[in-house]
């Protein structure tokens, strides 16, 4: 077994205590502007706008994410003191309530900008939010939250921080699934798919992501005690319906 016991805290220096949680979140939103210049390059599409759509996305991914978490997750937030719903700082992100966050921030964007095609705009960035949705769950590893059952195979990892239990890397175990989409995806963009096929990179993410996310939550620790009573834990209820539009998308017939 491997044991884990990295500071959260990559160090301090007075008020400075950069995380690497943070670290790794800022990472993805910058990975995530190249790759979409690129595309709005290969698009001939004005950068401008993409600057536009990174701010929106940014704020539709922070909002959503704390939204979702606490919608589905610790709704008495909202009845005992409506002020921690802003404490972002405390831990508390849904990547459900991200995807839908980043979804709103779409159909915002499109408001105010003509010339964009929903299923242009989700097939491009269903690319870059695979690799985004790799850093964070890094972020979760150094953070040693998000954490697996305890296990005995031969590559568990006792979270020291934690406690002294081997544990399944759950997070890794998502972030590889999410490396290896990000790249069937990429692939499939400089193979033309997003022209030849729209909708079918949005279905693929959408189908894969939520359906890898569905079978890892059996290997995972229940976020809320709650869930416990439920016959499968909230990750797998929220997945659900991911999995459904994604399955919608790709067996859909291009237009």
């Amino acid at each position: 077994m491997i044991h884990w016991n990295v500071d959260p805290e990559i160090f301090t220096l007075g008020p400075l205590s950069p995380r690497w949680y943070g670290v790794l979140f800022a990472t993805a939103f910058l990975i995530s502007y190249a790759l979409m210049k690129r595309m709005f390059v290969d698009a001939r599409k004005p950068l401008k706008d993409l600057d536009s759509l990174t701010i929106t996305i940014i704020v539709g991914t922070m909002v959503g994410a704390r939204f979702g978490h606490v919608l589905f997750y610790e709704p008495q937030i909202i009845l005992d003191n409506p002020l921690e719903f802003f404490a972002v700082w405390k831990g508390g992100l849904a990547s459900h309530g991200g995807a839908l966050g980043i979804l709103a921030g779409i159909w915002w964007f499109r408001r105010k900008h003509s010339g964009y095609g929903l299923l242009w705009m989700l097939d491009r960035m269903a690319i870059v939010a695979a690799i985004s949705a790799m850093c964070v769950r890094l972020g979760n590893f150094f953070n040693s939250e998000i954490l697996g059952r305890p296990t005995d195979v031969p590559w568990a990892i006792v979270f020291e921080r934690v406690d002294a239990l081997p544990r399944h890397p759950a997070q890794l175990y998502e972030a590889i699934v999410y490396l290896l989409v990000f790249l069937t995806l990429q692939i499939l963009y400089r193979k033309g798919w997003a022209d030849k096929h729209p909708g079918k990179l949005i279905g693929i993410f959408f189908t894969t992501v939520f359906t890898s996310r569905f079978f890892i939550e059996f290997l995972k620790e229940y976020q809320e005690g709650w869930e416990a009573s439920l016959p499968i834990d909230m990750g797998q209820i929220l997945s659900l319906p991911f999995i459904a539009v994604g399955l919608w998308f790709i067996l859909k017939r291009s237009a």
